[in-house]
């Protein structure tokens, strides 16, 4: 037995609201009159029911059997080309209730598209046909009810010409019961095998129509763009994502990265489930003519076994935010195939990220929420942000002020429809105030802030501002016009922190598409005081996401630690490491295998230096004992525990002659001579002891002293005559001495 199937097409349009099908000329109708009363009237057919009649169908996305309690459901309406519907009424209720009781419905809608849908001015809890035209398909939420409720019955009526289809059993019928504490988390998966023979290949196109014009508010005008798609045709036991379900780890990554390396991985890791990996390349940016660039699409097969088929893909830039379909069966219950599916995608929430704007930085979700759809609670065409918080009171004393709250607008379904404001202000007072005790003091605005009150820990700082019109009965303003608050500088300040610089701005992205790392680095100004290590971070590093890849190059392992800092203080080099696993099935690799970067440990010690010793003094007495001196510079100070600096000045002990009493004047010039001999005869002794084999020229005259008074230097050298070719001494070199001079004061 086999089956003969031409290729065929499934064609998914994502944010295009609302959806125009191509079908027939529109025709008058006029609207199938509704009796009066509540809701369990408006299902019984005008018309001659037709049992068994499959060319209308209501389907729940993933067609569970269970639903979990408060969870929500895409229901769709849909007509078998070349049929069509001019209206319809679709209700939920409790098993065995008629429905004409509020009591007896279960569950509540909500409007997709208020084009096309809206809620029956007679029953508030059916949805109905916003205007009667040709149309083949509709689409609306479905919350379920609270735990308790049972089984709950989706019935729907098309309306036809004047004639009103309604089975109580068949395809405009869907019964599904509520989840008990058993089945709790477990994956709800189609109920029906798949009965059809051999294969079918599909082409799967993605037109993306996102861009300024269609979503004007908020829209990144840089880097928009789709993810790579990435998919799959699988079995009923393996689902790739769910509303309601929790994101994998390949989920995430395309949902906040738009990598889809990780979800191939976990794809390829499901084989005997999966039949075709579906991927399709990004496109930059978000929208473009298809006579510019022919949209994204991919070829993928079924069968039997593997009847099923999911991808995804991600408005990039977002903090989690995607469109795909989910476990969509392309088998029928008659045992053949999908001819075509066209399908209007709804954008969701992976749940793992809780920024609330295109472009807001990573802010992980703790702890991880559920996939779910990005709608609004209200019946609009506006799709938003929750609210955020209620900021501060404007006012701090008793004049009024407001306050404000903010979401954002995500998407807008229908433009022709303004949405409202995305702001929202209350009037408010200042703590312990009211509307009876306002002050009539009109104040200036606060002045800024003034530096924080220290340099490093916990300090204050202050702002003020001032009395623009007082009371009309000349009395005081007791509102206050100065206020502080406490400020924090390098947080803690103690013997063992060190002071840092700002961060500097992040490095480029490791990676020149795809995912990669980025770093950013700052400067350690001064280490702790007590000497231990700096236990500031100095690298810090996140995630960033470049153009996708078109292909998949090579499979590595993860990083390995870094590598100790090549030095023991000061400024290194440090390390790190992967392994290129799978090279033989990807072909050649051109990522890096090792990166190096700058590490920062606490300053070497720095230790003293010295100038050479200067040459020794003249004796400091004319006769008798005395001392003559030398000295040496301090060129570099020791720091960050360096060796100290020793001794700069030395003292020698001298004796010229003994001092004489009554003596003749030629004599003692005689002897003074024979002293002076024996002094100068001295010092080239102590000369040659210091340098043995050097031959110097005599001292040049002191120079000028730097200064006339005050206390200033004068200096003289020796220049060397005559070094010995054998010597083996560095100490030969010229002399230089120093003196003070002018030491008066001024």
């Amino acid at each position: 037995m086999g089956a003969h199937l031409q290729p065929l097409a499934l064609r998914l349009l994502a944010l295009t609201f609302p959806l125009v099908a191509k079908g027939f000329p529109d025709e008058t109708l006029e609207k199938a009159a509704k009796s009066e009363g509540y809701c369990s009237r408006i299902l019984r057919a005008q018309g001659t029911r037709r049992e068994g009649y499959n060319e209308f169908s209501l389907r729940v996305e993933g067609d569970p059997e269970f639903y979990k309690p408060g969870n929500s459901y895409r229901v769709t309406l849909s007509a078998a080309t070349p049929a069509y519907f001019r209206g319809f009424t679709l209700i939920a209720l409790k098993e065995g209730k008629e429905g004409d009781k509020e009591e007896d419905h279960a569950g509540s809608f909500q409007i997709i598209d208020e084009e096309e849908t809206q809620f029956m001015s007679n029953c508030p809890v059916a949805v109905t046909e916003s205007t009667p035209r040709r149309r083949t398909r509709i689409q609306v939420f479905w919350t379920a009810p609270p735990t308790g409720t049972g089984c709950v019955i989706l019935k729907a009526s098309i309306v036809q010409k004047r004639i009103i289809y309604f089975q109580d059993e068949g395809s405009l019928t869907k019964k599904i019961c509520e989840q008990d504490s058993a089945s709790e988390g477990v994956t709800e998966k189609p109920i029906l095998d798949c009965c059809a023979c051999g294969t079918a290949k599909y082409r799967l196109t993605f037109y993306g129509n996102w861009s300024e014009k269609t979503h004007p508010k908020d829209f990144p005008r840089r880097t928009n763009h789709w993810s790579a798609i990435i998919g799959s045709s699988h079995s009923k036991n393996y689902i790739l994502w769910e509303y309601g379900g929790y994101a994998s780890e390949g989920v995430k990554q395309v949902a906040e990265l738009g990598s889809p390396v990780k979800m191939e991985e976990e794809i390829r890791q499901q084989s005997d489930e999966v039949l075709t990996v579906i991927k399709a390349k990004a496109q930059w940016p978000a929208w473009q003519p298809l006579n510019v660039r022919a949209a994204p699409s991919a070829e993928f097969s079924v069968d039997r076994h593997r009847h099923l088929m999911s991808f995804l893909t991600m408005l990039g830039p977002s903090p989690d935010w995607n469109v795909g379909l989910s476990a969509e069966d392309l088998c029928t219950k008659d045992c053949g195939w999908v001819q075509k599916v066209v399908q209007d995608l709804i954008p969701w929430d992976a749940g793992t990220d809780s920024g609330v704007t295109y472009e807001s930085p990573n802010k992980p979700t703790v702890p991880q929420e559920k996939i779910r759809p990005l709608t609004n609670d209200t019946p609009e065409t506006c799709i938003y942000s929750n609210w955020s918080p209620w900021s501060a009171c404007s006012s701090s004393t008793c004049e009024k002020g407001k306050r404000m709250r903010q979401r954002m607008l995500k998407a807008q379904l229908d433009l022709s429809v303004p949405c409202p404001d995305t702001q929202d202000f209350q009037p408010c007072m200042g703590p312990g105030c009211s509307d009876e005790d306002g002050s009539t003091c009109m104040m200036s605005d606060w002045i800024t802030w003034s530096p924080c009150s220290v340099s490093c820990g916990m300090g204050t700082r202050s702002r003020e501002r001032y009395v623009k019109q007082f009371p009309e009965d000349g009395s005081m303003c007791k509102v206050p016009t100065e206020e502080t608050e406490k400020c924090i500088v390098n947080e803690e300040c103690s013997p063992s922190s060190c002071l840092v610089t700002e961060w500097g701005e992040w490095d480029e992205c490791s990676a020149s598409c795809g995912m990669g790392m980025k770093r950013r680095h700052r400067m350690i100004k001064m280490t702790p005081a007590d000497g231990s290590m700096c236990k500031a971070e100095t690298t810090e590093a996140e995630k960033c996401m470049m153009p996708e890849c078109h292909t998949i190059p090579c499979l590595l392992s993860p990083w390995s630690e870094w590598s100790d800092c090549s030095v023991t203080c000061g400024k290194g080099m440090r390390t790190r490491q992967r392994m290129l696993k799978s090279a033989a099935e990807l072909g050649d690799c051109n990522e890096e295998l090792e990166q190096a970067e700058k590490c920062m440990l606490p300053e070497c010690p720095i230790h003293c230096e010295l100038t050479e010793w200067s040459q020794w003094s003249e004796c400091n007495t004319s006769c008798g004992k005395g001392h003559m001196i030398r000295t040496r510079m301090i060129k570099i100070e020791p720091q960050f525990g360096g060796a100290a600096c020793p001794e700069t000045i030395q003292r020698s002990k001298c004796r010229v002659r003994k001092c004489l009493r009554g003596a003749g004047m030629e004599k003692r010039r005689w002897k003074e001579a024979r002293e002076k001999r024996r002094s100068e005869q001295a010092r080239k002794n102590l000369d040659s002891e210091q340098f043995p084999v050097c031959r110097m020229k005599p001292w040049t005259a002191w120079t000028e002293c730097s200064t006339l008074c005050g206390g200033g230097i004068q200096e003289r050298y020796m220049m060397v005559k005559k070094r010995s070719k054998s010597t083996q001494f560095t100490s030969c070199k010229d002399k230089k001495e120093l003196r003070a001079c002018n030491v008066h004061p001024c």
